[in-house]
């Protein structure tokens, strides 16, 4: 394993002594080096780029090959700007010369049933919006490992969610479909360049046969410990994760408008049985 694979595997666990991988490849390479990008230039993307992207997505797997997500892809900024609004004003969302929504559809598949004349009792239950809500995050990660082979860079929006009624508005959704994410994409910018965030040590997160919570106490605390160093060298609060866990769940507050989902989600066409 090359010096280079060995530092970016220490940067993705925070770890510098941490055992190499057995195998690595191009693709291992650019998955362990991806970052969140939330600074983009003001370069414009390639024609094309879009296009290729979706190609990328739609060659994810999808349940049954059902297919019911969608994607909306926005570059007016002034759509940007109203999408950002709904999304906590972030600032990144206006900046991004290109911002996609990713959706669970489930309006395509009901439209089909009213063509032939067919109830699709299967449609109102939890289980067809898991179906959409799946197929529209692999959907969306394929696109992201494309993108970044392209050289650019991306950041998820999960605040997208704080407001589906007004994103569904202001993209004209239709019943039965709701935005997912946000996830903005563009070059990104040398200006304030993203870093590899560490991540759990595996031990955390890995089961063999059977799931077993034994040394689990041990791996968040010297998670805490790396991740506290992370934050340390980026001049941020060095908080570890399991202060970041308790901050971050302790108040429906930090939801900051999402505890309203389900009801949204009801009013929006979905059955949710």
């Amino acid at each position: 394993m090359a010096a280079t694979a060995q530092s970016k595997l220490a940067a993705r666990y925070g770890a510098p002594d941490i055992t190499p991988l057995k195998q690595w490849n191009d693709t291992l390479d650019q998955l362990l080096d991806h970052r969140s990008v939330r600074a983009f230039t003001d370069l414009p993307l390639p024609e094309g780029t879009i296009e290729t992207l979706i190609a990328a997505a739609q060659s994810a797997s999808t349940s049954s090959n059902l297919q019911v997500w969608s994607v909306v892809a926005v570059q007016d900024a002034d759509r940007k700007d109203r999408l950002s609004a709904l999304a906590g004003n972030q600032a990144y969302i206006r900046q991004a010369p290109l911002f996609f929504v990713w959706l669970a559809d489930l309006s395509r598949v009901s439209r089909i049933g009213e063509q032939s004349d067919t109830e699709l009792e299967a449609l109102p239950y939890l289980e067809s919006l898991l179906l959409g809500t799946i197929d529209a995050a692999l959907a969306a990660q394929n696109a992201l490992v494309a993108l970044e082979s392209l050289g650019l860079g991306s950041v998820y929006i999960g605040a997208i969610r704080n407001d589906i009624e007004g994103v569904a508005k202001e993209l004209g959704l239709p019943p039965q479909v709701y935005p997912v994410f946000g996830m903005c994409v563009g070059y990104p910018s040398d200006d304030r360049p993203a870093k590899v965030k560490p991540r759990l040590p595996q031990r955390a997160v890995l089961h063999h046969e059977i799931y077993s919570a034994t040394g689990e106490a041990a791996a968040l605390a010297e998670y805490d410990e790396h991740l506290g160093a992370f934050y340390q060298r980026e001049g941020m609060k060095a908080s570890g994760w399991s202060e970041q866990v308790v901050s971050r769940l302790r108040s429906v507050s930090s939801l900051h408008g999402r505890e309203q989902l389900v009801e949204e989600l009801k009013r929006m066409g979905f059955g949710l049985r």
